[in-house]
């Protein structure tokens, strides 16, 4: 212990910074984490009133497996049992990209950006850095713990408890994940994706196992960290003993994060970046962006291919789960109009996507900023090229490429279906004025203030809320309004309406052009 206090002295100094640096980000990403799990009760309670009615649900979800590869098995008809089913995944899903996003940004991001080491020439221990990033993932997810826990408590403490604990696990298992990937990866964008990378496996192989079995008993499922939290079943006779694979776990890969660390120099990594052949096909500023940003747009692009499928193929056991369950059929109403319901249904699932293709578009339009303050578009700009040049690549990357996976969601969907493709491709495509609009959103933070672009994480972040929590919680249309989403029409099924769409289209114009004004008359990020 004397050995390691000097290499862990500074932390406190660096957990207190942290927190500070992330006083907006991590109340937000918490707070939105905890309301869809603490509301999922009230509205699970209007859905199925009685217990013949849930006992009813649990039948069904158990002979259904493509909803259970959705959102899991059901181990119990309580409300509190419903509640870990229904959004227990998710909120999970959620705690691990929060955690994600601050051990990347407290570890590999102040590398990259130099800043790191300035901190390292203070009398800072050489993991303090990495100590106080996982401690301020542990914040985060304790306080989740602690909002579910005493949230729930009144359907019974011990589900509470285990619900909240279990959720705070998944978050740190992959905060510790994240605190191995930067120390492989040589930039915050490679850690990032490769952590999430591991966290779509996780998802992955858990839906695999759920639809294979009906108890969460298939080896694929136990593969899987949200497979331990689903066995860990929450209020249906709690399994304890799975907690000791949440800890052996997250001690394991907290020790292997720290090996790494303390046996490379700073900036470097075990998986450098390796040169690749110049082949002379970068001749512009948008094939350099294309170069950049491909990746990104094949792994977006596979994934909405790969959920339009599961969804489309979701759509008629939607209907027959739903029956004559009359609050269930107005939620899908509030989100996909007032058609039949597997239209209603389809409609919700093409503006599910559209709420998280504009995550994708914030994404891609930041990239700007990331090139920016790196450093790297110094060299690009002092050629032959104009800052409008150099950005229109990467906006046309943004844009198009948002264009293209609510394509290929929407073929995805008519494939799972198997009928409507034109319908169905109208309903995807129609998402785009909205979904571009968040995007001009991030461009205008980025052109005129870029100290306030990462604000646009905030706005698709509330966007998603509204989308996704919005309708279930049947508050006012006035709050749904404040979405750009909320305008669309609700296609497939309703009638197409052609002013929203042109009136959002050309707000994004302008605050696309907007923004670029003011990146042509601002000075560069040092």
């Amino acid at each position: 212990m004397s050995a390691l206090a000097p290499q862990l002295s500074g932390t406190g100094t660096l957990l207190r910074f942290a927190l500070r640096r992330d006083r907006v980000m991590i109340p937000l990403w918490v707070g939105v984490n905890a309301l869809m799990v603490l509301s999922m009760p009230n509205t699970l309670g209007s859905l199925y009133g009685t217990a013949a009615e849930r006992a009813s649900l649990r039948d069904q979800m158990a002979a259904n497996a493509s909803l259970r590869a959705l959102v899991g098995p059901v181990f119990g008809d309580s409300l509190g049992a419903l509640t870990a089913w229904r959004v227990g995944v998710y909120a999970g899903a959620l705690a691990a990209v929060t955690s994600i996003l601050i051990v990347v940004r407290h570890t590999r991001d102040e590398e990259e950006s130099g800043r790191q080491e300035l901190i390292a020439s203070g009398a800072v221990g050489r993991r303090a850095s990495l100590t106080s990033a996982l401690l301020a993932a542990g914040v985060a997810d304790t306080v989740l713990a602690l909002l579910v826990a005493v949230g729930l408590a009144g359907h019974g403490v011990a589900g509470a408890v285990a619900l909240g604990l279990g959720l705070a696990a998944v978050g740190m298992l992959f905060a510790t994940m994240a605190a191995i990937a930067a120390q492989l990866t040589e930039s915050a964008r490679l850690a990032r994706g490769l952590a999430s990378g591991v966290l779509g496996a996780a998802f992955v192989l858990r839906a695999a196992g759920d639809s294979a079995t009906d108890d969460g008993s298939s080896v694929l499922t136990w593969l899987s960290p949200l497979g331990w939290l689903e066995n860990l079943r929450p209020f249906a006779g709690e399994r304890w003993w799975v907690t000791a694979l949440f800890a052996a776990a997250i001690a394991a890969q907290g020790v292997t994060a720290y090996v790494l660390a303390g046996r490379r120099d700073l900036g470097m990594s075990f998986l450098p970046t390796r040169p690749g052949r110049a082949d002379g096909r970068l001749r512009t500023a948008g094939a350099l962006a294309w170069r950049l940003q491909r990746g990104s747009v094949l792994g977006w692009s596979t994934g909405f291919l790969l959920a339009g499928v599961v969804y489309g193929g979701l759509a008629e056991g939607a209907a027959d789960l739903v029956g004559d369950n009359e609050r269930a059929r107005e939620i899908f109403e509030r989100m996909g109009g007032r058609a039949a319901l597997t239209d209603a249904f389809l409609a919700a699932m093409t503006g599910m996507l559209g709420l998280v293709a504009a995550l994708y578009v914030v994404a891609s339009v930041l990239r700007l900023h990331g090139e920016e303050t790196s450093g790297r578009a110094e060299p690009v700009l002092a050629n032959a090229v104009g800052r409008l040049r150099w950005a229109a690549g990467h906006l046309a990357v943004a844009f198009g490429g948002a264009a293209l996976i609510m394509l290929l969601a929407g073929l995805g969907l008519a494939v799972g279906h198997g009928r409507d493709a034109g319908p169905i491709l109208a309903g995807c495509l129609v998402q785009l004025p909205a979904v571009w609009t968040v995007g001009g959103v991030a461009v205008l933070l980025y052109g005129l203030a870029p100290r306030l672009a990462p604000a646009a994480w905030g706005v698709a972040g509330a966007v998603l809320v509204i989308g996704w929590i919005g309708p279930a919680l049947d508050v006012p249309q006035a709050v749904l309004d404040l979405s750009p989403f909320g305008h669309l029409p609700k296609l497939p099924g309703g009638g197409m309406e052609w002013g929203p769409v042109l009136a959002l289209t050309a707000l994004a114009a302008a605050l696309v052009a907007a923004g670029a004004a003011g990146l042509r008359r601002r000075d560069l990020t040092t």
